[in-house]
């Protein structure tokens, strides 16, 4: 097992979080947003310290990969790829969606054996990033920028129970208007989320390559030349 320094900032959030064999060791987050420059480095600082403290050697760096804001994953991506060279440790990348999957997964048990839980990020407008998983967060549909009508997702609400979560579900909810459609409110993507998503990728050595990586979602969202999210 390993220590894995944790960082997410898709979103308005800010956190970062330091795993140890699994379990969270330590925890730091920031909902105010606008101010991820600044806080990530303090938080980033003292996750460090803690592990020094306890004379824990950190043995990588998993950071949020999108989708999500411009500027919040690029200062993510940032810090990440500059501790990974420092210290010469890893490099993990771990999609937003399944990051805000792991709360509702772990903590509700009413979903049914044969629902499908659909996290959405908020963009614009009706448009929202959002993926298609079965309870044991096997993909059903990837990751698609979709504007939302009645119809969007009627395919799989007519087949099963839907469980639709994150910043940008509420809105949605007044025009899916469906009997299987369902709204767990309050999920957001945490660092300390990223734990057994950021652990699985260690023990199964998939590492990303420091100077090259890039988060999929933002060289998109450059290629297109698209507007800040947040």
């Amino acid at each position: 097992m390993a220590c894995i320094l944790n960082i997410e900032t898709s979103t308005n959030v800010c956190s970062v979080a330091v795993s140890e064999n699994g379990a969270c060791i330590f925890e730091q987050a920031d909902r105010n947003g606008g101010n991820h420059a600044e806080k990530l480095g303090t938080f980033v600082d003292e996750a460090l310290s803690f592990a020094d403290s306890h004379a824990i050697p950190v043995d990588a760096v998993a950071v949020s990969s999108g989708p999500g804001s411009y500027t919040g994953l690029r200062i993510g991506t940032s810090m990440a790829k500059g501790i990974c060279y420092g210290s010469d440790i890893k490099l993990i990348a771990v999609p937003t969606l399944e990051v805000m999957s792991v709360p509702v997964l772990l903590h509700h048990e009413e979903i049914e054996d044969d629902a499908l839980i659909v996290p959405m990020i908020d963009a614009r407008r009706m448009e929202v990033y959002s993926q298609v998983f079965t309870r044991a967060l096997k993909t059903v549909r990837d990751i698609q920028a979709d504007v939302v009508d009645e119809n969007t997702y009627k395919a799989y609400l007519n087949e099963h129970p839907v469980y639709f979560f994150g910043n940008g579900a509420e809105k949605c909810m007044e025009v899916i208007n469906h009997p299987n459609a369902h709204l767990i409110k309050g999920i957001e993507p945490l660092a300390k989320n990223m734990l057994p998503l950021a652990e699985k990728r260690f023990v199964t050595e998939q590492f990303e390559d420091v100077a090259y990586f890039v988060p999929m979602y933002l060289k998109d969202f450059v290629a297109k030349q698209a507007k800040p999210l947040l």
